[in-house]
Formats: C-alpha cells, sequence, structure tokens
C-alpha cells in the first residue's frame, strides 16, 4: 500500500499537479528610436501625402499614441529623461551640451538598459539612443552613451552611428570642418541670417546599403534573427530624418517637388507670442529659404528622411516576423522630439509650441494591446520608463517621473487627467491637455492655445482673450513644476 502511494505522488509530480509552476516568460522589447520625426506620419494625420507604410502597419498592430509629447524639445535632455525616467525640471538637464551624469539627481541614475539587465535581461543597442555633445564638429567627442550600461552596443558606445554618417550628396563639397553640404550659402556658421552648413538638403547617390541608418539596421535584424537563452532590451537608434536631409534618390523621387505642400503660416503669427517665445525661432534660416525659394525644397528632403526611415522600420519589423521571437516580443516606437518645417517662421525644434512636441509613440504588447487602436490621451515620453518596467514585471520603481500606460494599451478611452509637460530651458513649460496648450516662460509671460478650433495655434488667448482665459490659465498652472507654480 506504501509503495503504490509513492508511486502516486511521483505520477502526480510528474504530470505538474504537485510540481513548482514554472517561472512566466517574460517579454522581450524591441526599443526603436527614431529622430526629429514630427507628426508627418501617415496615420498621426499630422500632413497628408506622406508615405509611411511601415510606420502606419506598426501603428496598425497595436496603440497609437496621437496626443504624445517630449519631457524636452532637443535631442539631449529629452533622450536623458525617457532612458533616465527623470524630468528636466528634476533633473537640470536643459540643453544638448549637459553632461547628464554632471547633475546631483542623475550621479546614480538607474536607466532603462541597467534596470533591464538588473532584471535578467540582455540589453543591447546601436544608433543614437544617447545624444553625442560634440557631433557638429565632425567628430563624437565626449558621449552621453555610456558602455557600462550594456551587455553590447553596436558600433561602439563612444561611437554609435557608423561610417559615413554624413553620405555624399550630389555635387556634395567638404568644408574644413569635414562635413558635407550642397547649398552654396552653407558654410560656416549662421551669419547674417545665413543657415548653418548642416541646414541642407539633396538626394544621396550612394547605394542605400551604404548608408549609415541602413547599417544599423542591417545589425539590428541580424541580432532578432538569434536564438537566446534570456529576454533581451534591443535597442535601435535611427538617425534621419535629422539634418542634413540626404536620402536615397528613391525616397526623393516620391515627392516631385511641384506637389510638395507647404505648411500653415501666418505672417502675423508671432505678433502675439511674448518675446520669450521668439528667442529659439530661427527666423533667419525661413527668411533665407522663403528669399531664395527653397521651401518646398527643403520640405521635399524632410519628406524624403522620413520616407527613407520609414523603410528601416519596415525592415526591422520583417526581420521582427521571420524571428523566433515574434509572438513574445513588445515593440515601442518613439521620437525624442518633434520638428518645425517653417510653421512659426521656425525651424527645427527648441520651442513650447506644438511643432516642436508632439511625437510619434506606439506600442504593441501581446496579449495586451489589440490592433488598429488609437488614444488620444496626452501622454509623455517620461511615461514609457514606468510602462516597460510594468509589461515586464520589473521591480517597482518610485523614483520615477512619468506614470504607466498600461491602462491606456489596455482601454486607449480610460480616464487619465494628467497632462503631458514639455520643458524648454529652466523655469519655461508647456501643459498640454486633450483641449489646451499652455506655455508658462520663466519671467511670467503666457500663452495660451485652444486645439478645438485652433490646433495651427494661431492665436494666443492670453493676448487676445485675457479675461476668458485666466480661469483656464489659473488651472492648468497647477501642474506646472513646483518652482514655477511659486514664481520662481
Amino acid at each position: 500500500m506504501r509503495r503504490v502511494f509513492r508511486l502516486a505522488l511521483t505520477l502526480l509530480a510528474a504530470t505538474g499537479s504537485f510540481a513548482r509552476a514554472a517561472p512566466p516568460v517574460k517579454p522581450n522589447v524591441l526599443f526603436i528610436a527614431v529622430d526629429d520625426l514630427n507628426d508627418w506620419v501617415n496615420c498621426m494625420g499630422g500632413r497628408k501625402g506622406v508615405h509611411t507604410p511601415n510606420l502606419d502597419r506598426l501603428a496598425g498592430r497595436g496603440v497609437l499614441f496621437t496626443n504624445a509629447h517630449c519631457a524636452a524639445p532637443s535631442c539631449n535632455p529629452s533622450r536623458v529623461a525617457m532612458m533616465t525616467g527623470v524630468a528636466p525640471a528634476s533633473s537640470g538637464v536643459y540643453h544638448n551640451g549637459q553632461d547628464w551624469r554632471s547633475r546631483p539627481r542623475l550621479a546614480n541614475a538607474v536607466t532603462i538598459p541597467e534596470h533591464f539587465r538588473a532584471g535578467g535581461y540582455t540589453a543591447f543597442g546601436g544608433g543614437k539612443i544617447f545624444h553625442a555633445l560634440s557631433w557638429i564638429t565632425g567628430g563624437y567627442g565626449k558621449q552621453q552613451n555610456e558602455a557600462k550600461l550594456w551587455d553590447s552596443y553596436w558600433p561602439s558606445a563612444t561611437a554609435p552611428m557608423p561610417a559615413p554618417q554624413w553620405p555624399k550628396a550630389t555635387q556634395a563639397k567638404r568644408g574644413a570642418n569635414g562635413y558635407l553640404y550642397s547649398k552654396p550659402i552653407a558654410v560656416g556658421r549662421e551669419l547674417k541670417g545665413r543657415p548653418a552648413h548642416f541646414f541642407d538638403w539633396a538626394p544621396d547617390t550612394q547605394p542605400e546599403t551604404g548608408t549609415a541608418d541602413y547599417k544599423v539596421v542591417s545589425w539590428a535584424t541580424d541580432e532578432l534573427s538569434k536564438k537566446r537563452d534570456k529576454p533581451f532590451f534591443h535597442a535601435v537608434g535611427i538617425f534621419r530624418p535629422h539634418i542634413p536631409w540626404y536620402a536615397p534618390a528613391k525616397y526623393f523621387d516620391l515627392y516631385p517637388e511641384k506637389d510638395v505642400f507647404l505648411p500653415p503660416v501666418k505672417e502675423d503669427d508671432l505678433d502675439d507670442v511674448p518675446p520669450a517665445g521668439h528667442r529659439s525661432l530661427r527666423k533667419g534660416w525661413h527668411r533665407w529659404v522663403k528669399e531664395n525659394e527653397e521651401w518646398r525644397a527643403a520640405v521635399r528632403g524632410y519628406l524624403a528622411s522620413i520616407s527613407y526611415a520609414d523603410a528601416q522600420v519596415g525592415r526591422l519589423l520583417d526581420a521582427l516576423d521571420a524571428s523566433p521571437h515574434a509572438k513574445n516580443t513588445i515593440v515601442v516606437l518613439w521620437s525624442d522630439h518633434g520638428m518645425h518645417i517653417g510653421e512659426k517662421q521656425h525651424w527645427e525644434k527648441f520651442t513650447l509650441f506644438e511643432e516642436s512636441t508632439r511625437v510619434p509613440l506606439m506600442f504593441i504588447v501581446p496579449g495586451v494591446t489589440r490592433p488598429g487602436l488609437t488614444c488620444n490621451r496626452p501622454v509623455s515620453l517620461l511615461d514609457v520608463y514606468p510602462t516597460l518596467n510594468e509589461l515586464c514585471g520589473l521591480p517597482r520603481r518610485d523614483d520615477l517621473d512619468g506614470k504607466s500606460l498600461v491602462p491606456l494599451l489596455k482601454n486607449p478611452a480610460a480616464k487619465r487627467e494628467r497632462p503631458a509637460i514639455t520643458t524648454w530651458g529652466r523655469g519655461n513649460h508647456s501643459v498640454r491637455t486633450l483641449r489646451w496648450r499652455y506655455i508658462h516662460y520663466a519671467n511670467g509671460s503666457e500663452e495660451l492655445y485652444d486645439h478645438q478650433v485652433d490646433p495651427d495655434e494661431f492665436t494666443n488667448l492670453v493676448s487676445s482673450q485675457p479675461e476668458k482665459s485666466v480661469p483656464i490659465v489659473n488651472q492648468l498652472k497647477k501642474w506646472l513644476p513646483a518652482a514655477s507654480r511659486n514664481g520662481k
């Protein structure tokens, strides 16, 4: 009888009745960063006629956030905020030239790849994830990336973009600083309103396989094809559509110059913007583009660069689909900030207007998201870190400034009162809700825009309707960082 009982116990254990449950399989993460991509993505509706079939495909597989905003409208502070989960107003990282590790709040900050590694993941990356302090000089110099954050980095943590980062454009000449340009005015620093040398656009004559982003994605697709014994956090940084707008000619061919749209601009648009809002505007660049009839050509360069970046995203998705990890990999795609292409008489980012702050943000989460959903709730890139933390079952973090998006991934219509805060320099912030954009500058000047009737932010209600705007401003002011709420 005793022998029969022992045999029964053995059989039960073998079938799992008494066996310890196997730990759940943690999902992998494919983390895709695209540089300087605004809402000119077909599925986001920013502008019509943009060829982004692969970004559209990615969005159609999961949840597209149509009202996502960066923490700062500049590469370094935005990426640092994303990777550390700490807002600029908390860290003190406001501009591209700052070494983020020198800030007391970030000296021992645990970045996303570090946190994943501590949680049993392999973390590897390639391309531009962190910013480089001296990219304009032709060399990388001091890097914001750190080799110690990763198990491996390609080509290396100190040179994240493979050569040639600056591909040869049609009839391009090489300046004394080593940079390429094709416009005769684009030499050296901005002088007398002339754009700087890297503000350039032209078809790239070399094979697409020789371009830097193509090489980064080729490395990334090879990594996706490998079987692994640990879950992975796989970061891929795509540099385009960052300037200069060089892309293979076939992407320029998608946009005949005569058919290229121009963004809406009012000649008197800046009349109701306070002086603090003018400080970052590159009105000289815009003046030159108009006077030299280069506006359509410049827009065409940006569009071509977007479609080139889109093609690289498509290669990543195809590789993931063909990989052994297809059914167990979270995909998140984001851009570090938006981009002005003449709106507000400005080029590039560096403002607190919609064009600078609004970014694509997309999530595919197996078993959580459903295909083809959109969420219009205002969210921040700061929310990505806590979201991935929750989705991957990593140890709880109470030191992150963002809030998990998991409730919105499950139900995009879920209630969320928290607005998106963007900071540009000390004391300058925007508050973006579903309807309003409120801008508060360090000197106390303000702007308020009603996106329900004014999506282009042409009318500053603080100036045109001061009495009506006061209660709205007072309500939105409550979301500012504490120092700004207290008038500091």
